[in-house]
């Protein structure tokens, strides 16, 4: 959420631009983030899907849905899709992807008003959602319950972030059918990630490693203990590779930028010296045409509401 500033008048005009300039940095961070890294996590999309048959008789709310890349995917399978997102400019995009496909094809999807909702509407139909809306609003039981319930985010990587999950996680499983599915998503082993080197100096550039939201190792049984938090019974799971392929350097940086793993970071020390890192460390990586290949493995878990 993005936090309202209260400000003295004569402090109005030295606020203006360091609040503009912040306004402007997100924005690009989410437009990275759909134009260069949503699409990295696709074969872990559609292995869900497919394993779990989403189709026409799915009614699904993706939690943490990003720029809406997953929701276009199990809308083209003729899935009920719902989104919701704690990160506004995010899902102003996912709004604007939903809102094409819709006038592409009218029974795709429909985009539908902040904190609002389309209502009725057959398969594809979306409605977006702030993630803090969804968890402080009643269940309606009036409304069809969610069949499937993903978490496509991976967590694990982040101090918190599966904690931060939680409020959400519990609002959905309110508003879900009784053995509904609830996939869970994660980091795989370091040695099978590529980008875990990447991502480590993370760490090494904040001393606020656990406290302040930065980067840590996955663990083994990382979905198990957020699934085991939530009530839910595990059902099965799974491994996917989906490599992190980049066209050049300058690319690489600013894709894993937007994933927001390198906020502390950020934070401890700067934007420059942060970038400088990146480039080092995915030297590596980097091929005789320029290009960045960085093979990864994410596992998934699926588990069932009680």
């Amino acid at each position: 959420m993005t936090p309202t500033l209260v400000q003295h008048r004569t402090h109005a005009m030295s606020a203006a631009a360091p609040t503009s300039a912040s306004s402007a940095e997100a924005c690009a961070r989410a437009r990275d983030w759909a134009e260069i890294q949503e699409r990295m996590l696709v074969p872990l999309y559609e292995a869900v899907y497919e394993r779990l048959e989403v189709g026409s008789g799915t009614r699904l709310l993706g939690l943490g849905c990003g720029s809406g890349l997953a929701l276009l995917i199990a809308a083209s399978r003729g899935a009920r899709v719902t989104g919701a997102d704690s990160d506004r400019e995010r899902l102003a995009l996912a709004r604007e992807r939903m809102g094409s496909a819709a006038t592409a094809a009218p029974a795709t999807a429909a985009a539908a008003a902040p904190g609002g909702g389309s209502g009725g509407g057959g398969p594809g139909v979306a409605e977006l959602l702030d993630a803090d809306a969804l968890a402080a609003a009643d269940v309606d039981p009036t409304r069809p319950a969610y069949n499937l319930i993903t978490a496509f985010q991976p967590i694990g990587c982040v101090a918190g972030d599966s904690e931060g999950l939680g409020p959400a996680l519990e609002a959905a499983v309110a508003r879900s059918d009784h053995g509904g599915a609830v996939v869970l998503t994660g980091w795989g082993p370091p040695e099978r990630c590529a980008t875990s080197g990447v991502l480590r100096l993370a760490g090494r550039l904040t001393e606020r490693l656990r406290s302040a939201g930065g980067w840590r190792p996955a663990l083994r049984d990382d979905l198990e203990d957020v699934a085991a938090q939530a009530g839910l019974k595990p059902d099965g799971s799974g491994r996917v590779a989906c490599p992190f392929g980049y066209a050049d350097v300058e690319s690489a940086v600013r894709g894993l930028l937007s994933t927001g793993l390198y906020a502390a970071a950020v934070r401890a020390t700067d934007q420059s010296q942060v970038e400088k890192e990146i480039t080092e460390a995915l030297h590596p990586y980097r091929r005789r045409d320029g290009t960045v290949w960085m093979p990864n493995v994410f596992r998934y878990l699926i588990a069932r509401t009680r």
